[in-house]
C-alpha cells in the first residue's frame, strides 16, 4: 500500500486537509471581523495614518506566523496534512511581481480592503463590497487572458522552424 493511499486521498492529502482549511478560514475571517480589518473605513484610516491600531493586529499575526513556521520547520520534516517536504520557494523580483504588487496596492488603497478581508467584510454586513469582489474576479480573468496571450506569442514558431 502506498503512502498516498495510507493518508486517504489519491493526491496524498490527509483526510482532514479540507476541514482544517475550512476551520482556518473561519478563524481568519472571525479575526478580521473582530479586529475591524474587514471594515474599509478602518483600513483607510490606517492607510492615512489616522488610526494605527491595525499595526498591532498585523504585528501579532506576523509574530504568530513567524513562530509557527520557525518551529514547524525545525520539529517536522514534512507538512502534517499534505506530507510534502518543507522547502523555500524563491521567486525573482520581475516586472510581473512589480506590476501585480502595484495594482494590488492601488486596489487596496482605493477600496480600503484586501481580497481576504473583502470576503470577511461580507460577514459583517458590508454588501457594497460585492463591487470590489466582482472587480477582483474581472481583474483575475483579464490577467489570465493577458498571460495566455503573451504565452502564445512567445512560443509562436519562427521562420527557421
Amino acid at each position: 500500500m502506498s503512502a498516498a493511499s495510507d493518508r486517504g486521498d489519491a493526491d496524498g492529502r490527509h483526510p482532514l486537509f479540507m476541514p482544517v482549511i475550512l476551520l482556518g478560514g473561519l478563524i481568519f475571517g472571525f479575526g478580521l471581523g473582530y479586529s475591524h480589518m474587514a471594515r474599509p473605513e478602518v483600513v483607510l484610516d490606517f492607510l492615512q495614518f489616522d488610526d494605527l491600531g491595525l499595526v498591532f493586529v498585523m504585528g501579532g499575526a506576523a509574530v504568530v506566523s513567524a513562530f509557527t513556521f520557525a518551529l514547524g520547520t525545525r520539529v517536522l520534516d514534512r507538512a502534517p496534512l499534505t506530507g510534502k517536504p518543507y522547502t523555500r520557494r524563491l521567486k525573482s523580483l520581475d516586472r510581473n511581481v512589480l506590476v501585480g504588487g502595484g495594482i494590488f496596492g492601488v486596489g487596496w488603497g482605493v477600496s480600503g480592503i484586501c481580497p481576504g478581508a473583502a470576503y470577511a467584510s461580507l460577514g459583517v454586513g458590508n454588501v457594497p463590497i460585492l463591487w470590489a469582489i466582482a472587480g477582483m474576479f474581472v481583474g483575475a480573468y483579464v490577467q489570465a487572458f493577458w498571460r495566455a496571450r503573451t504565452a502564445e506569442t512567445s512560443v509562436a514558431p519562427t521562420a527557421s522552424d
